[in-house]
């Protein structure tokens, strides 16, 4: 019904925007990465946004990018997935990290975000991994047919070690990835270092 408002924000709290349009002031729950990205209170933005409708309530959900919508409407399509844990997932976790950690198995990183335990965190892994990434490109164009493959053969002794030092499994599938995993394991971990020295850039 609603693709997108624009108008004058007139308040925010944490976890919701109104927005003023032709009078109006649409209330839409948020997620915290629309919130920090929201212009100052008076000023016109734009959010897209989507309508739940349920027997006792209408909700509006906006976003500051399609992305991001699309996201939430593909979270919520998951089995135990309703709406709050969608938000939730989204206020932790860009669109992109949320597709790199389905790509890569990483379910350990997606219960960082508030309601998501660990069997939820594996049913997103395994029902959205075929449909992430058409949606959504891993940041700097990574493949992730080749980040998910880094899991399996030498690479997965450099996975391993890089997981030692701290980096997450998607992070550092994510870094093996731009490798070349035919050179010896410790080279690889130096050279995956190098990759997510420049990530972070």
């Amino acid at each position: 019904m609603f693709y997108s408002l624009t108008g004058a924000l007139i308040f925010t709290d944490p976890a919701i925007a109104v927005v003023e349009c032709g009078g109006v002031g649409f209330k839409c729950a948020v997620t915290a990465q629309t919130l920090r990205a929201l212009p100052s209170v008076g000023q016109v933005t734009t959010l897209y946004t989507h309508l739940a409708v349920r027997e006792d309530a209408l909700e509006l959900y906006g976003f500051g990018t399609k992305q991001e919508m699309e996201f939430f409407k593909l979270l919520i399509t998951v089995s135990g997935v309703g709406a709050k844990v969608a938000i939730s997932l989204l206020s932790a976790f860009p669109p992109e990290k949320i597709a790199l950690c389905v790509a890569t198995g990483d379910h350990k990183t997606l219960t960082k975000a508030a309601g998501v335990g660990t069997k939820l965190a594996q049913r997103l892994a395994l029902e959205l991994r075929d449909k992430v990434g058409a949606l959504s490109p891993v940041d700097a164009g990574a493949d992730l047919a080749a980040v998910a493959a880094v899991a399996e053969g030498p690479a997965a002794q450099a996975l391993s070690a890089l997981q030692v030092l701290g980096y997450s499994q998607s992070e550092a599938q994510l870094a093996l990835s731009r490798v070349d995993t035919s050179l010896p394991v410790e080279q690889m971990v130096r050279e995956a270092l190098r990759a997510i020295a420049r990530m972070v850039r």
